[in-house]
């Protein structure tokens, strides 16, 4: 365990920003879901609303850190075109 106030300190930040990380990454693998899920049950319209809603959370989990904006962006591009396919 930390014995130093400064890395006592950097336990108990380390400790919020895995709360918050954790967070921001539970809420975008729950919308990621529902978006997978509205397309594969067809629902074209829904698909379009909950992508917007993903790539929103997408976004700003990767502008706080919390997951890669690579990997953001990587997703919300397959999420796209899987929307795009099941609407046409």
């Amino acid at each position: 365990m930390a014995t130093h106030r400064s890395a006592e300190k950097r336990a108990r930040q380390a400790l919020k920003r895995r709360a918050r990380n954790r967070k921001a990454k539970s809420q975008v693998r729950t919308h990621l879901k529902n978006v997978r899920s509205a397309v594969a049950s067809g629902d074209g319209e829904g698909a379009r609303q909950k992508l917007r809603t993903a790539e929103r959370a997408l976004r700003k989990a990767a502008s706080k850190g919390a997951i890669k904006k690579a990997t953001a962006s990587r997703s919300v591009s397959r999420l796209a075109k899987a929307v795009h396919r099941a609407g046409s």
